[in-house]
């Protein structure tokens, strides 16, 4: 008896480089590469520290890798930072551009979620959101929101108010399922909800286990439904693309490498129909 053959999907998949520490950003570029990951991401503000040693595109290049996106953090909450923090986004624009990337992923800024009001800080929220999603479309990016566990836009409730108010005709959503798990959401309906404007994705998986990993796990071993994910996110054409993402602090309960960790997650999503590049 034969086992039955699994489909093939339709679906290109890169990783981030949060695996690994930042000090290690070439590690993780030769290490998403040789696993066959499609694109790579990573911090805005590792592009801009790589500048002064020659920049990141001559080591992408080395390892036939594409940038695709740059997590860019702002403050979203204090108007009285907004000129300040859109100027900051211009630099990170560049050289997202520069290293032939089409993403801006906005990544909200921290906040006590123990005495954060979010209906207070809606306002400022939107407008930042809409003035920054406006500039990044200038510079012929795509501004992509990435609702994040501990900031001022976490929950399903905060991620459905923003996205409801802001000029979506700009702005654009990146989920991370993971994140959304983890702040008790259901990702798959959140996805399937806000889908029309999903134009990049962080693909991680959540079990709540390994302190070291912030309770996420490689894919296929937690409770976020990913064969759904992929089949809401399979043949879209979207500017970014979907990204494997695992956060480390590099002392893992199980002492894997993250390279162990990164090929954990694309064996399970070979199992799926996930095919990746040869290397």
């Amino acid at each position: 008896m034969f086992a039955a053959k699994v489909k093939k999907r339709k679906i290109h998949i890169g990783y981030t480089g949060i695996t690994w520490s930042n000090r290690q950003l070439e590690d993780a570029i030769a290490g998403a590469a040789s696993l066959g990951f499609y694109r790579f991401e990573t911090f805005g503000d590792n592009l801009m520290q790589g500048e002064a040693r020659g920049g990141l595109l001559p080591v992408l290049q080395q390892h036939n890798l594409q940038l695709i996106s740059g997590y860019c953090s702002i403050n979203l909450t204090d108007p009285t930072q907004r000129a300040t923090e859109l100027a900051k986004a211009d630099k990170y624009c560049e050289l997202i551009k520069k290293n032939n990337g089409r993403i801006y992923v906005v990544g909200p800024n921290g906040v006590n979620r123990s005495t954060y009001d979010f209906a207070a800080n809606k306002a400022n929220i939107v407008e930042t959101l809409n003035e920054l999603a406006k500039r990044v479309d200038g510079h012929g990016l795509t501004p992509a929101l990435h609702q994040h566990t501990g900031t001022c836009i976490e929950s399903r409730d905060e991620t459905y108010g923003v996205l409801d108010a802001a000029d979506t005709k700009h702005l654009k959503f990146g989920p991370d399922v993971g994140q959304l798990t983890k702040g008790g959401a259901d990702a798959v309906q959140v996805v399937k909800d806000f889908l029309p404007i999903v134009e990049h994705m962080h693909l991680k998986d959540y079990n709540g286990k390994d302190p070291h990993l912030a309770g996420y796990c490689p894919l296929g071993q937690g409770v976020v439904n990913v064969p759904a994910i992929l089949d809401l996110m399979e043949g879209r054409k979207i500017s970014g693309m979907v990204m494997g993402e695992l956060d480390n602090d590099g002392r893992s309960l199980s002492q894997k490498s993250p390279e162990e960790l990164v090929k954990e997650s694309r064996d399970y999503l070979e199992t799926l129909g996930v095919q990746f590049r040869s290397t």
